[in-house]
């Protein structure tokens, strides 16, 4: 087992095509770590095992692979490039610290490059650059390394540049110690050394004070520093290679065992159980402190959870903690994971990255230990489908295999339909949905029929109303009463409960409930027992419940409050059925008092394409109700604009795109917020739900 201080944990993560895969591959090879010929054209790659990915010939999840270089222990995890597989990025960041972005020296900065760089960058990660593909045709290394600076910042600076390219790409020179001669080299090593050092040394006013008064850093202090300007990101190496040649391979892992940051090199925080915020400090003997940052449901042994131990040490049999779960849980067996291989381990200290195998309360970002880590945020799916099996009786094998997809993938979510009872999977996009289907047919031997991808639309209020509803019923017997009168506003998203709740607006309020998954506040400002107390939970309910079915499309309410002010009730009549039933109509019929809304998901998509194409997308953007909020350079020819457009106009998106860039755009998309829809939009919406309920009774 290797020492904390030298283990090295590292997310390969870049656009789709930079060649990261090829690279893990190549490095497993170079080290001995694996010895079998390894190439994801022919379905050999070592990290790309699964048959989706053997079949698509790109990565679909994330994989964790080891090797050891330069007496460092490497824990690395190469991650999809595709954008609809973000959550895979995501979650590999919180298991590690340094995050290699992987550039194709060709095609330059794709829309997912970005992405990352920043998600790395806000987690706090320590980043490298790795400019691959050195070997292609028509490579403007001084061009690609400008655009690199000019979007991430000065602090990238070369740490090698290449000798040559294309089939003349014979090697690379180092900038730290540049050699006497760089024949070929495509900018002179020289003319960078003393910006590299300058970045390094910036982290120590000390060597920085002496630098400039002529006395340059010792080999010692520029490696102890090299590691401090990395993790504060004064520096942002950028190294280059040919993965599929092997050039500049063997001084890129040197380069990764000099640079990347250790374990303790960034500050964790945790929370106790009192709520305090606690350091956590990457020491073998301190308190258990570890995450589940990735599942996978492997065929052979079944599930496993990918754990990331950030304080003490782990071993096997252990009986720990496990937030959410009601009692300890014990984990039987530590699996060490080389891609698609599993071995047993005895222990796993502060640094380290285990598998527990076959443990049900372990899930993707759940804490091992008394200590509570930040939750991982993963971005919300926002395209869905409605499934169905495509053969009767395959309901609960549906169920099953669907629950172990959201299992594997945080950024896939399941619903019931309240109205159709439908069931919907909600996924990044159209890309994402279909390779679940496909891993639905091949693993779990489930087909399913699909019906077009459903917008998430929200209904919401957008001015007050007030009024009451009387439900009386007699048929023989006892009868049914009860009498609800309701005052209802909008109460909009963030707002505080408790601040909103004041005396000077409710006069008469005696409490008040929050929902927070729907915003919905509800005030009791009861005077006299008008409803007796015991009936108010029933109204609740029935406020509940039509939140969930809605009231004008059949969409899920929210950002709404309601005080219920009086009421009427009968000693013998009235009933829990009673109030439920007027406290969901009183909600029906003042909703649609208070200008009722329907509120849509508004994406954020950045469109990479060739400048020639700009005037086309900008089009497009605007007749799909968007708006262009800028547009950058993304290398090349290439340029990348942002925009604001409805997630209802863009659910096909990739199909259009391709059509009007001849499939040389790539895109991006993540939410943004919900709006209002224009009126004649809602107008739609609702005509068509009163005409699907109208076909359905």
């Amino acid at each position: 087992m290797a020492q904390t201080q030298d283990i090295r944990n590292i997310v390969l993560c870049g656009h789709g095509s930079a060649g990261k895969t090829t690279l893990a591959d190549a490095m497993l090879n170079l080290t001995g770590a694996v010895k079998r010929p390894a190439s994801v054209d022919d379905g050999t790659s070592i990290c790309d095992f699964d048959d989706e990915e053997k079949h698509h010939h790109h990565t679909i999840e994330s994989t964790l692979v080891h090797f050891d270089h330069a007496g460092k222990h490497f824990n690395l995890i190469d991650t999809p490039g595709y954008p609809d597989f973000i959550g895979q990025a995501i979650g590999a960041m919180r298991g590690v610290e340094t995050a290699a972005v992987v550039i194709d020296a060709h095609s330059g900065l794709g829309v997912n490059t970005r992405r990352v760089f920043r998600e790395a960058g806000e987690r706090g990660l320590g980043r490298v650059i790795i400019i691959n593909k050195m070997d292609a045709d028509n490579v403007d290394f001084p061009g690609l390394l400008s655009t690199v600076q000019e979007l991430f910042g000065p602090a990238c600076v070369p740490l090698n540049v290449p000798l040559g390219h294309g089939g003349d790409f014979k090697g690379v020179a180092s900038t730290l110690k540049p050699p006497e001669s760089a024949d070929g080299a495509l900018i002179d090593p020289k003319s960078i050394n003393e910006t590299l050092i300058e970045s390094i040394i910036e982290v120590d006013e000390a060597v920085t004070e002496r630098y400039f008064e002529g006395k340059l850093p010792t080999d010692e202090e520029l490696s102890k520093l090299i590691v401090t300007s990395v993790a504060q990101g004064s520096l942002i190496p950028v190294l280059c290679v040919s993965s599929k040649t092997g050039v500049g391979m063997q001084e890129l892992l040197d380069a990764l065992a000099q640079c990347t940051l250790p374990p303790e090199a960034i500050e964790r925080e945790a929370k106790n159980e009192a709520g305090e915020t606690v350091a956590v400090k990457a020491d073998p003997d301190g308190p258990l402190v570890a995450q589940v940052f990735k599942t996978r449901i492997d065929p052979f042994v079944h599930k496993l959870s990918f754990v990331r131990v950030f304080s003490g040490t782990l071993h096997k049999d252990d009986s720990v903690h496990v937030s959410g779960a009601r009692k300890a849980v014990k984990l039987h067996q530590l699996l060490s994971v080389q891609a698609g291989e599993t071995h047993p381990v005895d222990s796993a200290a502060a640094g380290d990255i285990v598998a527990v195998a076959k443990v049900d309360d372990l899930h993707t970002g759940v804490c091992l230990g008394e200590l509570e880590l930040p939750k991982i945020k993963f971005p919300t799916p926002m395209v869905g489908l409605a499934v169905t099996p495509k053969s009767r009786g395959d309901e609960g094998k549906l169920s099953g295999a669907l629950q172990k997809i959201v299992e594997e993938d945080s950024t896939v979510k399941l619903n019931r339909d309240a109205q159709t009872h439908e069931l919907v999977m909600n996924g990044m996009s159209e890309l994402h949905l279909q390779l679940l289907q496909e891993r639905l047919k091949r693993r779990d031997k489930v087909e399913v029929d699909t019906k077009e991808p459903k917008i998430p639309y929200r209904e919401t209020v957008q001015a007050n109303a007030e009024g009451s509803y009387r439900h009386k019923k007699q048929s023989g017997g006892r009868g049914q009463f009860g009498e609800v009168h309701i005052r209802m506003f909008p109460f909009p998203a963030e707002t505080d409960p408790a601040e909103f709740c004041t005396k000077e607006r409710f006069p008469s309020m005696r409490e008040y409930h929050y929902d927070p998954e729907h915003n919905f506040l509800w005030v009791d400002s009861i005077v006299g027992g008008t409803i007796p107390n015991n009936f108010l939970p029933a109204v609740e309910k029935g406020f509940k419940e039509r939140l969930g079915r809605g009231v004008i499309a059949g969409y899920q309410v929210e950002n709404v409050g309601v005080e219920v002010h009086f009421g009427k009730h009968h000693p013998v009549d009235s009933s829990e059925a009673a109030f439920k039933t007027a406290g969901s109509m009183a909600f029906r019929d003042v909703f649609q008092q208070a200008r009722p809304g329907i509120l849509e998901p508004v994406v954020v998509v950045h469109v990479t394409v060739p400048g020639d194409k700009l005037g086309d997308i900008n089009s497009d953007m605007s007749g799909r109700r968007g708006r262009v909020l800028g547009m950058d350079s993304a290398g090349a020819d290439l340029q990348t604009v942002t925009a604001e457009v409805p997630l209802a106009e863009v659910t096909t998106y990739a199909r259009s795109l391709s059509s009007i860039t001849g499939g040389q755009g790539s895109y991006t998309m993540e939410f943004s917020k919900y709006d209002l829809v224009p009126g004649n939009v809602q107008k739609e919406i609702v005509d068509k739900a009163v005409l699907k309920e109208e076909e359905e009774d």
